[in-house]
């Protein structure tokens, strides 16, 4: 009867300990470059672009009338500003990926912070914890982000984030909310799943993925948006300090 009894519990500690390993939640900390699948990288490890947006009507046509104002602009060489010529956080989500530039993670139980060399950028995602809701939420360039696991997957909500925080320049109302799925594809890469949704302005979410391939002796640099030689003219055109001006 022990020996039955002791295999019964030998196959349950088995049981238990696979289960854990199942849903092990991994460490994200460290630093994060975008990944490049160049030479030496995987292709199939790269991140996928989002498609063109689908905006509703009502927002479609000044959209579209913005962009081609902006592309005569840049033909012109009076480019736009952007958030890096004003010095201007870019906010979430598109500070997730600004060029080349790294991510770091650092994660405790409660809290994980992800803080972007460009600008310097910081966002903290509260773990286990319910979302505000939205019209509770003040609009900020971060808005509030809330994460739970679900297996080795990190799913985090974020809502709050203020009309003129802008990806790739489309407009979004106070109702938009974006969802991250982010987990490692491979043993050193990292892939950060984004939706945008916004039941105002667009006809249907905006989805894609960014990958980050691990950087485990890079040591971020400060970048403080403080000498900037690019300004704005009294007409709104980007124009470059020279030397004396």
């Amino acid at each position: 009867m022990r020996c039955r009894y002791a295999f019964a519990a030998m196959c349950i500690a088995l049981l238990v300990s696979v289960t854990d390993a199942q849903t092990a939640r991994p460490d994200f900390t460290g630093v994060w470059r975008p990944y490049q699948g160049g030479r030496g990288g995987d292709p199939a490890l790269g991140g996928v672009a989002a498609a063109a947006p689908v905006l509703k009507p009502q927002y479609a046509k000044d959209y579209d009338a913005r962009r081609a104002a902006e592309t005569a602009a840049t033909q012109r060489g009076e480019p736009v500003a952007t958030n890096g010529t004003l010095c201007v956080p870019y906010g979430v989500p598109t500070m997730m990926r600004v060029a080349s530039y790294p991510v770091e993670f650092i994660q405790t139980p409660k809290q994980i912070t992800i803080i972007t060399e460009a600008f310097s950028e910081v966002r903290r995602i509260y773990m286990d914890k319910p979302q505000q809701k939205i019209d509770d939420v003040p609009p900020g360039y971060y808005g509030r982000s809330v994460g739970r696991w679900e297996g080795d997957t990190l799913v985090v909500d974020t809502v709050g984030i203020k009309e003129a925080v802008q990806y790739n320049r489309i407009p979004h109302s106070d109702q938009m909310r974006v969802t991250e799925r982010i987990r490692l594809a491979a043993p050193n890469v990292l892939h950060d799943a984004i939706t945008i949704e916004d039941p105002v302005v667009l006809e249907k979410p905006i989805t894609y993925t960014l990958a980050f391939s691990r950087a485990p002796d890079y040591e971020m640099v400060e970048f403080v948006c403080d000498n900037n030689r690019e300004y704005l003219d009294a007409n709104g055109v980007v124009r470059m300090r020279t030397r004396g001006k």
